[in-house]
């Protein structure tokens, strides 16, 4: 039986692109393709380190109050919420609503040079800048959609909450979207959550990749090189703990990573260090196995640890070596039902618009709603892109109103799905 229960989900696509209303959105889609790229551009020469999103949250609270969204905020973590009100609702109502997000912030640690080159091509735009594509395509894309539903004059059966969230990238940890769940009143409301993030419009992450990340240190008293020979060495610890984790077996399903990422520490090649960090990082879709990795990471680190301050020279020691590992990222694991409604609603836009969506394994700001059951999915806000991370980092507007006109119609499908419920 259709999840869907007025009719099929390739029906309700259909009937919807063919609203009038709808065709002028995706007029205003394509006939504001500078306008969009000029946003992209404004947002890309705002720094937004990891945890510095400050000023990118106000640029986008200010887009959006220009839009005409209501109740437009920023809460304690620094998210910038508005909300598409439909006209026949109560603004206090406690019905289900859809979730459409992007994230603010970038990889690029503060000071990064940001120098947006913006150029045109048989007219089509092209920007160059760190963080061009992710995610500063997901965030104009957002706008761009609230723009275009506002000016076309789209009845909403449901409320359409707009996200742009902070903390998605590295040691970010989700922290945005984790904030926006938290707050329970509108979180255990959403029935459904999509997730703009990065270029394209062939794919889609529908299956979150859990991990764990660890800062491992260890230390001691330190030295002289020479006179103090005989006191344990936190380097030659850590080196020995590394190695030991680094044989740990790894099975092929569900595929599980273990990666060794940072290492640091010491003061010179004559001194014994008086400590070390290391940064430790497990992937899997399975929690099971990133529990037994951690297990292995602590019984790695107390051996090495033991076993050098029980080979210390007693008599020249300064001391024994200490350790601790703290956890420092956890992204928690979760997948989208094959027969979730959100799903099914992709596969009929995909076929109204003669696409073909590619189902992928990923870390996301979807990972945090797909592990709390809410159907979430994570694609891309069309056009191109490439050098993603780096300082060539760039991003294409071709077809970008393609893919834009599929996210309209995905988060329509899903608003009447709400509003049956």
């Amino acid at each position: 039986m259709s999840l869907f229960p007025k009719s099929s989900a390739f029906a309700q696509v259909t009937g919807l692109a063919s609203l009038r209303t709808v065709h002028a959105a995706f007029s205003w889609l394509r006939l504001y393709t500078k306008r969009i790229m000029g946003w992209q551009a404004e947002l890309v020469a705002i720094p937004a380190p990891p945890f510095g999103e400050q000023a990118r949250s106000e640029w986008l609270a200010a887009r959006f109050g220009e839009c005409g969204l209501s109740d437009v905020h920023t809460d304690p973590a620094g998210n910038v919420l508005a909300i598409l009100q439909p006209a026949n609702l109560p603004p206090e109502g406690t019905g289900p609503v859809v979730v459409l997000s992007a994230h603010l912030d970038t990889v690029f640690p503060p000071g990064t040079p940001l120098h947006p080159v913006l150029t045109e091509t048989d007219g089509i735009g092209r920007l160059q800048a760190p963080g061009a594509c992710d995610n500063a395509a997901g965030v104009a894309g957002i706008l761009a959609l609230a723009n275009a539903l506002v000016q076309a004059k789209v009845e909403l059966p449901a409320p359409l909450v707009f996200l742009g969230n902070v903390g998605e990238e590295g040691e970010g940890d989700l922290r945005g979207v984790r904030q926006f769940y938290a707050n329970r009143s509108l979180a255990e409301r959403v029935v459904a959550h999509i997730v703009l993030d990065g270029a394209g419009t062939d794919s889609a992450v529908t299956q979150a990749l859990g991990s764990r990340r660890y800062l491992v240190e260890i230390a001691g008293p330190g030295g002289h090189s020479f006179t103090d020979a005989g006191t344990p060495n936190p380097i030659a610890a850590m080196a020995s703990a590394l190695a030991e984790l680094a044989e740990t077996p790894l099975p092929d399903e569900p595929r599980t990573t273990l990666n060794l990422g940072t290492i640091r520490g010491g003061t010179s090649v004559n001194s014994i260090p008086e400590s070390v960090e290391a940064t430790v990082d497990f992937r899997s879709t399975s929690i099971e196995h990133i529990l037994r990795l951690e297990v292995a990471l602590h019984r790695a680190v107390e051996d090495a640890v033991g076993r050098w301050n029980a080979a210390a020279d007693p008599s020249r020691s300064r001391g024994p070596l200490t350790h601790s590992i703290e956890k420092i990222g956890d992204r928690p694991a979760g997948a989208l039902s094959p027969n979730s409604p959100l799903l099914e609603a992709l596969r009929a836009v995909d076929r109204h618009l003669n696409l073909k969506t590619d189902l992928r394994l990923g870390s996301t700001d979807a990972n945090i709603p797909l592990s709390l059951g809410v159907p979430a999915i994570s694609i891309g806000a069309g056009g191109e892109g490439g050098g993603a991370h780096t300082q060539a980092e760039w991003f294409s507007a071709k077809d970008r109103d393609l893919g834009l006109k599929r996210i309209l119609l995905l988060t329509l499908t899903m608003l009447e799905w709400a509003a049956d419920l």
